[in-house]
């Protein structure tokens, strides 16, 4: 972030790297949630064009690979927030991500990846109307779900998308919604009765009502748990509560996986999140492994819509022949 900003010649709060760090970054201090969601501004604006993003997404999955042998992996972001109110084309910025992550895969033939595109409760319909257009054009390219996510905004309804949603699982693409975070279990009901999503973002607060659990565990919806990030954002408010609330979610049968939320921004990858909860003795090293292979199962990567390779005829057969994507 810090080589990407001064690369487009972006002015910054300091010309210290270590307070940049601290600027856009948890840490160990606990913030609230609307102080998290603010050190997206940062990110947000040194990410908005397609340099930038196409650096990004290529740093991130090979990070990922190389600190913590991360081998599927889904990457979540609202390519409308990485244009710049406009000013940068939004299909550009779509193509600056998957030239990213092509060269991560690449250079990582060893991973999977996939792009989630991210609605906001923030926008207006028309707004969200588009990103999820430019899902369904670009799926076959490696986007493979769309989520919405955002601030608590009081006049948002998830079922005010049911059929933008729809249209997109016709499409071949994953759902998964941010519910149940700074909402409570209501949210969740709400998103699934709604959207019928087959994830849930967060989701920890469906561990106050057995209604909601029941619906989760009946459908199959898995919950994405982000434990350091629930607690840094006091969403959950300690170790002791985490783990009541996970081992509520087990005895009632919900699956969930575990989950880094923004692993740069809370200085928490995969690896010290599954630490974390072994040293607490929120989950056993079975329970663990357990929601792993969920996470495999659940991923939207597997599930993507497979492109067809066909060979051209060409009249000189000294020429070289060239696969097209159908």
């Amino acid at each position: 972030m810090w080589g990407i900003a001064h690369a487009q010649g972006i002015r910054l709060p300091t010309k210290d790297y270590w307070a940049f760090r601290d600027l856009i970054t948890v840490g160990r201090r606990q913030r609230s949630f609307q102080a998290y969601l603010d050190l997206f501004h940062w990110t947000e604006l040194i990410q908005s064009s397609p340099i930038a993003v196409e650096r990004s997404v290529y740093e991130v999955i090979g990070g990922a690979y190389r600190r913590n042998n991360i081998t599927q992996i889904e990457l979540r972001f609202n390519p409308m927030k990485r244009n710049r109110g406009g000013e940068q084309d939004l299909d550009h910025i779509i193509a600056a991500a998957v030239r990213g992550m092509d060269r991560a895969v690449l250079e990582y033939p060893q991973v999977r990846a996939g792009l989630i595109f991210c609605l906001d409760r923030a926008f207006s319909r028309h707004l969200n109307e588009i990103i999820a257009a430019k899902a369904i054009s670009w799926r076959t390219r490696g986007v493979v779900a769309v989520d919405i996510a955002g601030p608590v905004v009081p006049s948002f309804r998830f079922a005010d998308y049911t059929d933008v949603f729809g249209e997109l699982r016709r499409n071949g693409l994953g759902i998964t919604v941010h519910a149940g975070e700074t909402g409570g279990p209501e949210e969740v009901r709400e998103a699934v009765e709604a959207l019928e999503p087959s994830r849930i973002g967060h989701g920890i607060q469906s561990a106050l009502d057995p209604s909601v659990m029941a619906l989760l565990r009946e459908r199959g919806i898995v919950l994405e748990i982000c434990p350091s990030s629930n607690l840094n954002t006091g969403v959950v408010g300690s170790v002791d509560e985490l783990r009541a609330r996970l081992r509520t979610l087990m005895e009632h049968g919900v699956p969930f996986t575990i989950s880094t939320d923004g692993p740069e921004m809370l200085r928490s990858y995969l690896r010290k999140e599954l630490a974390m909860l072994l040293r607490h003795e929120v989950l056993s090293l079975d329970e663990v492994r357990q929601a792993i292979e969920t996470g495999r199962r659940a991923s939207f990567v597997d599930r993507a819509p497979v492109i067809e390779r066909v060979v051209l005829p060409i009249e000189d057969p000294a020429r070289i022949r060239v696969g097209a994507a159908t």
